[in-house]
C-alpha cells in the first residue's frame, strides 16, 4: 500500500509542478540567470543531495523505469522547496548534473547507475 500511496503522491507532485508558472526563486535557490538556467545556492544543492541519498537503495530495487519516475518526484519536490524553480529546472535539466557533480558526485553516480542513463538530465522529464 505504501508503494501505491507514494506513487500517487509523486504523480500529484508532477501534475502540480506542471502547472507552475514562475521561475523566480528566493533563497535557497536563486533567480534564473540570463540563459534561464536557475542558479542553485550551495544550501539548495546540499539539500538535493540529502534528498537523493536515502532513496538510492529504493531506486536500485525499483528498476530503472520506476526509479526515474520516483527521481522526478524528488527533483520536483526539491525545486518547490527551493523557491518554486520547477519550470526553470525542467527547461534546464542539466543544472541537476552540474549541482550534483559539485556537491555529491558519489550520489550522482549511484543514481545514474540505478536509472541506467548517461546523466541525470536524461532521467528527468523536460518541458
Amino acid at each position: 500500500m505504501f508503494t501505491h500511496l507514494r506513487g500517487a503522491v509523486l504523480i500529484g507532485l508532477l501534475v502540480v509542478a506542471g502547472c507552475a508558472t514562475s521561475t523566480e526563486a528566493p533563497d535557497p535557490g536563486l533567480p534564473p540567470s540570463a540563459a534561464n538556467a536557475p542558479e542553485i545556492s550551495d544550501e539548495a544543492a546540499k539539500h538535493l543531495c540529502e534528498m537523493m541519498a536515502p532513496d538510492l537503495d529504493t531506486w536500485r530495487a525499483q528498476g530503472a523505469t520506476v526509479a526515474r519516475v520516483s527521481f522526478n518526484g524528488t527533483v520536483q519536490n526539491w525545486a518547490v522547496r527551493s523557491g518554486g524553480i520547477n519550470v526553470a529546472v525542467a527547461r534546464n535539466r542539466e543544472v541537476i548534473d552540474t549541482v550534483t557533480k559539485q556537491h555529491c558526485p558519489d550520489v550522482r553516480e549511484q543514481a545514474i547507475q540505478a536509472f541506467d542513463v548517461p546523466d541525470l538530465a536524461s532521467a528527468l522529464v523536460g518541458v
